[in-house]
């Protein structure tokens, strides 16, 4: 096959591949129309202001082509099954193997109230809103997103529905040779006056592979979601993810996002307040070590008057691993009296350690409030003589000193059995020695 019959991205990702794979005429044609639009894209470069500081340069496509769809799922990961068990009950589970929806249980309960979790691919018709909240970002990723996608999870809430559980999604990317590119992807739709909680982990093995997920949230007028995401991939693969929110008029949302895995792990968040009164909480934890980069981008959009966002990521690094935050609060035309903050702080565990922190603000309307901080340092030094003036061995005191850095996030997750699983998580990490302490100590 000639580079031009394959396209940019090689001939694992040629439109004749696209056309092969299987499910209903309108995700056939949906996948058609987006890889028409692939063969005219082109890769991002690090040069480019979005994708500053990454390691993008790196990607190679050549040889990559969608994740294989066979075989059955085993028993649930052990990440999943913690997880699963932390959360406790639920209105409904999902498992997505490789992108494609495997088993979806939901309780009777929630099924009477109307309350509808299912796969796009077992449609004959196409689900109302997908791609709806992403339409406006048409880039290389998302565009194979939708060239090669081979299904999505659609959680609907109905109008005056309130779930006093939460909607579990398991996205398991499964073992794929090297070069597998896996596409998992959510649609959350919630009516008006819902309130509901989802949780979504996506995780994989030690396998090199790209992951592109795409989440979409979509809330009509006084809607409340309380949203959790936890990416806990493999040291090998890459991740390429999008959040992307809209908020009708008085509609609330809580999103609270643990990044723990990956190579290079790269997460686009977007919310877009478009009803007047609407309100965003963008909460974020983040870990890195070895050589890991975790990489989050954020555009906090005030499109309506009186709307209000809140954003506080934070994140440790250590050994030589990096952390890029880039942040931009865009105060549109008419969003008068609207109220934005942003907060990125970051603590550099090891003197091979990096931590870059960039926030911005685009400021179109008058009589409104923003404000923005960021920080990059090491452990305070006088919490750890506090301690060990108090007899703390040091490398006790670190793992307090790290706990207590993340612990005023955690105490805001919006379902309390995830912040004690990742309490464990990051406990279990300092205890195996991957988050070492103290650059002055290392250098001593």
């Amino acid at each position: 096959m000639s580079g031009s019959e394959a396209g940019p991205f090689g001939p694992g990702l040629a439109p004749a591949v696209s056309a092969r794979l299987p499910g209903p005429k309108w995700l056939v044609e949906r996948r058609a129309s987006a890889a028409r639009q692939l063969a005219g894209a082109a890769l991002p470069v690090e040069s480019e202001e979005e994708w500053r500081y990454s390691r993008i340069d790196e990607i190679d496509l050549s040889g990559a082509a969608p994740a294989g769809r066979d075989g059955e799922p085993a028993g649930p990961s052990s990440d999943a099954g913690r997880l699963l068990e932390a959360v406790g009950s639920r209105a409904a589970t999902v498992r997505a193997l490789a992108g494609v929806v495997r088993t979806v249980e939901v309780d009777p309960e929630a099924a009477s109230l109307g309350v509808a979790v299912v796969s796009a691919a077992g449609l004959d018709v196409a689900p109302e809103g997908l791609g709806a909240v992403l339409e406006p970002r048409h880039d290389a990723f998302t565009l194979l997103a939708d060239a090669f996608g081979a299904d999505a999870v659609l959680c609907t809430v109905p109008a005056g529905v309130h779930l006093d559980r939460p909607i579990v999604v398991v996205h398991e990317l499964g073992e794929h040779p090297e070069g597998a590119v896996v596409f998992p992807r959510t649609l959350v739709r919630l009516g008006r006056g819902a309130r509901a909680s989802v949780v979504e982990l996506v995780s994989s093995g030690e396998g090199r592979q790209l992951a592109v997920p795409v989440v979409e949230v979509d809330l009509d007028e006084g809607a409340q979601l309380a949203y959790t995401a936890v990416q806990q991939l493999g040291r090998a693969t890459w991740q390429v993810a999008y959040h992307s929110s809209r908020l009708g008029r008085g509609a609330v949302l809580r999103s609270f996002v643990a990044a723990l895995g990956g190579d290079y792990a790269r997460q686009l968040t977007e919310s877009a307040l478009t009803g007047e009164g609407s309100a965003g909480e963008l909460l974020a934890v983040y870990l890195g070590d070895g050589s890991q980069v975790q990489d989050f981008r954020t555009f906090q959009e005030h499109v309506a008057a009186r709307t209000r966002s809140e954003l506080v990521f934070k994140g440790a690094v250590s050994g030589t691993a990096r952390s890029v935050y880039t942040g931009l609060i865009h105060m549109h035309p008419g969003a008068k009296r609207a109220d934005a903050s942003q907060t990125n702080r970051n603590l550099v565990l090891s003197k091979g350690a990096h931590a870059d922190s960039v926030p911005n603000l685009d400021i179109e309307e008058n009589d409104v409030r923003c404000s923005h901080a960021s920080a990059v340092g090491p452990i305070d030094e006088d919490q750890l003589f506090y301690l060990a003036s108090r007899g703390v061995p040091p490398e006790v005191a670190e793992r307090l000193v790290l706990l207590g850095f993340f612990e005023d996030l955690l105490s805001r997750s919006p379902e309390p059995g995830v912040a004690d699983y990742l309490r464990e998580v990051v406990v279990e990490r300092l205890s195996a020695g991957v988050l070492p302490g103290h650059p002055h100590r290392e250098a001593s």
